[in-house]
């Protein structure tokens, strides 16, 4: 019996690909504990709409300036150094903290020091695709993805120890169970990953920079960025997708429990079904993707998510037939979107200047993102449903966004096709 094509490829990793592949789920696990519940928690310990929309703008502030130093920073202590520091202040500290928070002031210090997972997210990319088999790269990153999703299945954990201590207290132990899990996730990457080739190529030709010389270079590198169309149409899903997703981080659980008064406890149990739609389309639905252009898959992945948004904004009061709908139809649009567009940014930038390029796009990304915490924040502070209704907007945005990308692609092809004829 022939073999499933990403059990193969998950046989074949070595070097990088395999230590940050292996050791995702000691990041997963905490955080699909506790990330259903933070804003519940959140308004449990007294904060209003409009304080969490503002945290999660005032982070996303931080983060402008930290995605702008994460190529400089990359590029001078190297990819796996980054790594190690980066996650351990990015996720290790801000759990901590919010083990312990008390008010408004705890929560918005936890997601400013957590605003540095920017840096990480450079350098851990890089780590993980600069050495790797691009032939591989499209089952590489549905594996990171699946990896994320199998520890989802623990997730209606929290419900029951909910019920038993009740929600703070619960949330207040698996911030603290985080907090150790993230440390130890550090490490076990450090020590199963080495440096890059492209990695110790900048080491050493950053060696007698110091950080301000390594930014003015940034001026011919946002020249390169400009230039390059397909760079710049991901670099516009990469927004669309960056606030939507921000949106429903913060405001689903609010919109389900205050606005359709679905009990907190019951929340876990929706990763546990995103968690199974996810898996059988990853295993199921994304190897027949794989042999299709990106064009279609991409916009059907849009529109299919603003349906979802459709099911969310019209749910009756306690309205869990829409809501399942809702989760399943995101999950399978996730699935079939996160990972080509993971593929479309190895693809499109240049391998020489990849942590720099990336760290522009996302700190133009952030830069138009932040604001928009604290817009969907005031949004649902008027009406729950507004926040959601914004999605949709963007999610058709994506889509136009996507064939565009998708026609230019398919004209380049043929005049590649033209020429070699």
């Amino acid at each position: 019996m022939k073999q499933h094509s990403l059990f193969t490829t998950l046989k074949k990793l070595r070097g990088n690909p395999r230590g940050v592949v292996f050791s995702e789920p000691l990041w997963g696990i905490p955080f699909n504990l506790y990330a259903p519940y933070v804003s519940v928690y959140m308004l449990a310990l007294g904060l209003k709409d409009q304080q969490i929309g503002l945290i999660v703008s005032v982070s996303w502030g931080f983060q402008v300036v930290l995605a702008l130093l994460s190529g400089m920073l990359t590029d001078k202590l190297g990819r796996r150094r980054t790594t190690l520091i980066a996650d351990i202040l990015s996720w290790s500290v801000p759990a901590l903290i919010s083990a312990l928070a008390q008010n408004f002031w705890y929560f918005l210090a936890a997601g400013v020091i957590n605003s540095i997972w920017r840096v990480s997210n450079i350098s851990w990319n890089c780590l993980l695709v600069e050495d790797a088999d691009q032939s591989q790269l499209a089952d590489i990153f549905t594996w990171i993805y699946i990896a994320n999703i199998l520890v989802g299945f623990i997730a209606p954990l929290t419900a029951a120890f909910i019920g038993v201590f009740s929600l703070v207290p619960t949330m207040r132990g698996l911030y603290g169970f985080a907090a150790v899990m993230f440390t130890v996730k550090a490490f076990v990457t450090y020590r199963t990953t080495k440096e890059t080739q492209q990695g110790e190529v900048r080491m050493h030709e950053t060696r007698h920079q110091n950080g301000l010389e390594i930014l003015k270079e940034y001026k011919g590198v946002l020249n390169i960025l400009l230039h390059s169309p397909k760079t710049l149409y991901t670099a516009g899903i990469l927004l669309v997708l960056g606030i939507s997703s921000m949106i429903s981080g913060s405001f689903w659980a609010v919109i389900v429990t205050e606005k359709l008064h679905v009990p907190p406890q019951t929340l876990a149990y929706f990763p546990f079904v995103k968690s199974t739609a996810m898996l059988f389309f990853f295993f199921v639905v994304t190897p027949r993707l794989s042999r299709m252009h990106f064009k279609l898959p991409l916009v059907l992945g849009f529109l299919g998510y603003m349906v979802s948004q459709l099911f969310l904004v019209t749910a009756p009061n306690q309205g869990y037939v829409f809501l399942f709908v809702n989760v399943i139809l995101e999950a399978c649009c996730f699935a079939a979107v996160e990972p080509l567009i993971d593929r479309m940014m190895v693809l499109t930038i240049d391998p020489q200047e990849r942590a720099r390029i990336q760290s522009i796009m996302f700190m133009f990304t952030i830069l138009i993102t932040s604001p928009f915490g604290w817009i969907a924040g005031t949004l649902s502070g008027i009406n729950r449903n507004l926040p959601f209704i914004l999605n949709i907007v963007l999610f058709a945005v994506g889509a136009w966004l996507a064939a565009l990308a998708g026609r230019d692609s398919q004209k380049e092809s043929a005049a590649d096709a033209q020429k070699g004829s």
